[in-house]
């Protein structure tokens, strides 16, 4: 689809995709409050949450696996090491992931678990200045992740600042070990892609990890019988593994064709955009003047970074 583009065009359309799928994870925010409330699991429930989240991205794969099916994707044309590889993502990405952060998110007080959720942008940079020689850290991209940081601060200036100095392993090292594996994921969903199409890899890796996340959950006290699946409930369990079967396959395949260190960037959009949809769809929840600033301030962030890019891409 996006081989045969001149680079401002991939630029473009990339980045488009980019934050179509930030949106759609930022949407599941105000969906996981609803279901929680209709499924009956409370925030201190981590078994129930972790069974929960299991089912969601299983589901997710098995809508990925379906749609493969159906396009006759290579499903089945994988090889021992590439195997081993997709084991190892599904592991990271969301077995490890939601772990460490369903657990931290759970232990670490109001505007701390907000900036700590997105860690993992500073690791992508900071790692890819490292690994690739084409994607150093530069002016553009510290502007950038300046811009997206204080977006990211203004939209919780209403949340706690308690215990803001304290660190404890269960709580901050859980975040912060949370951004640190879905960093490594990204990496190898990017080494991966290399050989096969996003479609297969991430169904896969979405099985494998949600499956053994299931087993955690299972461990932690978790138990599909004790959820209460109400009409609206599953409605909202289908969109949030729709939402993730989309935004991961299509996250992954732009991934082949920008720079991590740049790309990082767009998932400031998140939090953001989950806090204006939750304020727009749940009516306890206010929509702020803080928060439109704290949009413009990642647009700009993002902007800026990308730029960059296209003046690149032109003189090429």
């Amino acid at each position: 689809m996006l081989k045969n583009k001149t680079k401002s065009q991939l630029i473009l359309i990339t980045s488009l995709i980019a934050v179509f799928c930030n949106l759609l994870w930022g949407s599941a925010f105000p969906a996981l409050k609803i279901v929680y409330a209709q499924m009956g699991i409370a925030s201190s429930d981590l078994g129930g949450t972790i069974t929960f989240i299991s089912l969601r991205f299983f589901l997710a794969g098995l809508i990925l696996f379906v749609f493969g099916l159906l396009t006759h994707a290579p499903l089945f044309k994988i090889n021992k090491k590439q195997l081993l590889l997709i084991t190892i993502l599904g592991v990271f990405n969301t077995t490890l992931q939601y772990f460490f952060f369903n657990i931290g998110v759970n232990n670490t007080p109001g505007i701390k678990a907000s900036i700590l959720g997105q860690v993992g942008i500073f690791f992508s940079v900071i790692l890819a200045h490292f690994i690739y020689k084409d994607d150093k850290l530069n002016l553009r991209k510290i502007l950038g992740l300046t811009l997206g940081f204080l977006g990211l601060i203004l939209i919780n200036l209403n949340k706690s600042s308690e215990g803001f100095l304290q660190f404890r392993l269960l709580g901050e090292g859980f975040m912060i070990f949370s951004g640190l594996v879905s960093t490594l994921a990204m990496f190898l969903a990017k080494r991966i892609g290399k050989e096969l199409p996003s479609i297969v890899y991430t169904s896969w890796q979405m099985l494998i990890g949600a499956s053994l996340l299931f087993i955690v959950g299972h461990f932690m006290g978790g138990n599909v019988r004790s959820l209460h699946f109400t009409s609206t409930g599953i409605i909202l369990l289908f969109y949030l593994a729709l939402l993730s079967s989309v935004a991961f396959c299509l996250w992954y395949y732009i991934l082949q064709f920008r720079k991590i260190g740049e790309i990082s960037l767009y998932k400031f959009v998140v939090p953001v955009s989950g806090t204006v949809l939750t304020a727009l769809f749940i009516p306890t929840e206010k929509l702020l003047p803080v928060h439109i600033i704290a949009l413009l301030l990642v647009a700009l962030g993002i902007i800026i970074v990308n730029k960059k890019s296209q003046k690149t891409a032109s003189s090429k």
